[in-house]
């Protein structure tokens, strides 16, 4: 059984090219919410498992100071490339997502979310749910683009929108979860952009 905790797993898909979460550009409903009016303001943001950094990119075009996270090596060493190639503001880092905390306690006002918590093993969800707290300041704010597919198996490990709710309730208030009509089209139908204030006991 692959360890989906292990870089090295991760890293090879990247390596092999079989890292079909990759789009090769921004998720079109990032785009979408940053044009609207109900756009969040500039602020401090996190990324996580950032990948080759398109969405990161993003943010950073719309005057986000944006750090980026992935523990695979090739995906930082191109976003890092991408972002001086397009000489964005954009940074990189090399970390496992989970050891944030200890490095960014109420650190950004978002995180962004997108192939990630797919991507990690369910038994893993919760303890996302705190790190994403941990790092947030107060009435800081998750955006995320949720993958509520419903075939077996993973990654990327499908959820419903009610589980999404269950896991995050506790620790944010949902503003909104609502069904995405601009995915990609191997993605259309399957996709839920969420927006959630976090709760600070």
């Amino acid at each position: 059984m692959h360890s989906l905790a292990n870089p090295e797993y991760w890293e090879q898909r990247y390596q092999e090219k079989s890292d079909r979460w990759d789009i090769k550009q921004a998720a079109p409903p990032f785009a979408t919410l940053l044009q609207s009016t109900t756009a969040p303001s500039p602020g401090r943001i996190a990324v996580l498992g950032c990948g080759r950094g398109y969405d990161a990119l993003l943010f950073a075009a719309h005057k986000f100071e944006v750090i980026g996270f992935d523990f695979a090596e090739s995906a930082i060493t191109e976003a890092i490339a991408l972002a001086e190639t397009t000489q964005s503001s954009a940074k990189f880092l090399q970390r496992n997502i989970f050891d944030l905390p200890a490095e960014y306690e109420n650190y950004f006002d978002y995180v962004l979310e997108h192939t990630c918590f797919c991507a990690i093993d369910p038994a893993q969800r919760l303890a996302y749910v705190q790190l994403t707290k941990s790092i947030l300041k107060p009435q800081g704010q998750l955006i995320g683009l949720f993958f509520t597919h419903n075939r077996p198996g993973g990654p990327p490990f499908g959820m419903t929108p009610e589980e999404i709710r269950h896991y995050f309730q506790t620790d944010f208030q949902i503003l909104s979860l609502i069904p995405v009509t601009n995915s990609i089209p191997e993605r259309q139908g399957e996709e839920h952009l969420g927006r959630f204030t976090v709760v600070k006991n």
